[in-house]
């Protein structure tokens, strides 16, 4: 069934429907929001509270978004809020070998799978690791929501609540800053 079809359902009194929504979307959330936080519980305290406040703001929901755009700000700030009443920081987004851009699978680096080219690979890693974390913020948040969950720009922009070019901007502007660290590593 279709989002939109699920949220006028839910609007109605459908509490079935609603659970249908989480169900669709909880690993997702989950993933998203581990990007922020360390503590796995909290993750899980942090994505039940974004599914509670959307929940209750569904009834203001107009779609003028795609409701899973509309669900992710709200765990994103969400997470930004516990983070900010805790007074920590985000956590470092944890990449997998898809956001790695083909890095960790490029003939280089996986020919053959020797001690050097295992450290190699690892150096790589952890390079991109640091440079996503020092990213800004809107920066770090950006390339995330494109690379890790795979939203348009237009669905990030809807999410960062910006223009589609600032977007557009802030994305190549992290890639380039990721690249120019990771420049000189693989050179070598």
């Amino acid at each position: 069934m279709v989002d939109k079809e699920l949220v006028e359902r839910v609007k109605q009194g459908d509490k079935r429907a609603f659970d249908a929504l989480v169900l669709k979307y909880q690993h997702r959330l989950l993933k998203l929001i581990s990007g922020y936080i360390r503590d796995q519980s909290e993750v899980y305290d942090i994505a039940q509270e974004s599914f509670i406040k959307a929940y209750r703001a569904l009834p203001n929901f107009r779609g003028d978004s795609e409701f899973y755009t509309w669900l992710y700000r709200i765990a994103i700030n969400t997470a930004k809020n516990h983070l900010v009443s805790q007074g920590r920081k985000p956590r470092m987004v944890d990449i997998d070998d898809d956001v790695l851009g083909g890095l960790a699978s490029s003939p280089e680096l996986s020919d053959i799978a020797t001690p050097e080219r295992l450290l190699q690979r690892d150096e790589v890693e952890t390079a991109v690791f640091s440079a996503i974390e020092d990213l800004p913020e809107d920066l770090r948040v950006a390339v995330t929501l494109r690379e890790l969950e795979g939203l348009t720009y237009e669905e990030i922009a809807e999410v960062m609540e910006c223009p589609i070019g600032t977007v557009r901007s802030r994305i190549f502007r992290a890639r380039e800053s990721i690249n120019e660290r990771l420049d000189g590593l693989l050179r070598n």
